[in-house]
């Protein structure tokens, strides 16, 4: 047991320091973007030797790849499956600010840094975006089988509006900070009920 000690404080250590990595990323990318963060920026303000951040990342992209996957990783520990009426999730969307802003705002500059095809995170990002607007679509459609939303919707469509909704506040709240999140939410997922359960066109 004494051998395993000492291994596993330097594994704590080590992983410990790997978080500090990513914490600082996620804040300077967040300010500068990934075009004008570099390496040894990170390194610096993380306090460790560009050797020591090149032993945790082994390149600028895999670092891009592991703040993206902290970001998926607080989304899927934060999420809530018990709640299956998809106005309750977007709803609970907005707390995302409070507790994770670097989060937000890492995640808001490196969408707009690659929108171009050839751009490092554009594939994985346009993934996600996909996959964020199906897992929506699929809530609409649960709440239509169910019976509690309106069937003459489109849940497809009414999935890219949502998801527009979400990444235009993100962008916003990143311009002003002094937006009040929390009301916008209350006001859009209000809006958002009336239409999903409220009377149909009639077709």
């Amino acid at each position: 047991m004494s051998d395993q000690r000492p291994y596993a404080s330097l594994l704590a250590k080590g992983e410990d320091r790997r978080q500090r990595i990513l914490a600082v990323a996620q804040r300077l990318l967040t300010r500068n973007g990934w075009r004008n963060t570099t390496l040894g920026q990170i390194a610096r303000e993380a306090g460790v030797t560009p050797a020591g951040l090149l032993h945790h990342f082994e390149s600028k992209e895999q670092l891009l790849h592991a703040v993206l996957e902290a970001r998926d990783a607080y989304d899927d520990a934060h999420r809530n499956t018990t709640r299956d009426d998809i106005i309750e999730q977007v709803g609970s969307v907005a707390e995302r600010f409070e507790r994770v802003p670097d989060l937000v705002g890492m995640f808001v500059v490196l969408l707009i840094e690659n929108l171009d095809p050839d751009a490092p995170l554009h594939d994985r990002l346009l993934h996600r975006y996909r996959s964020a607007l199906e897992i929506i679509a699929e809530g609409i459609r649960r709440g239509q089988r169910a019976g509690r939303y309106r069937t003459d919707l489109d849940p497809a469509l009414k999935a890219v509006e949502i998801v527009a909704f979400l990444n235009g506040m993100e962008t916003s709240w990143l311009l002003d900070p002094s937006i009040p999140v929390t009301e916008v939410f209350k006001e859009y997922t209000q809006s958002l009920a009336l239409q999903l359960t409220g009377p149909g066109d009639g077709h």
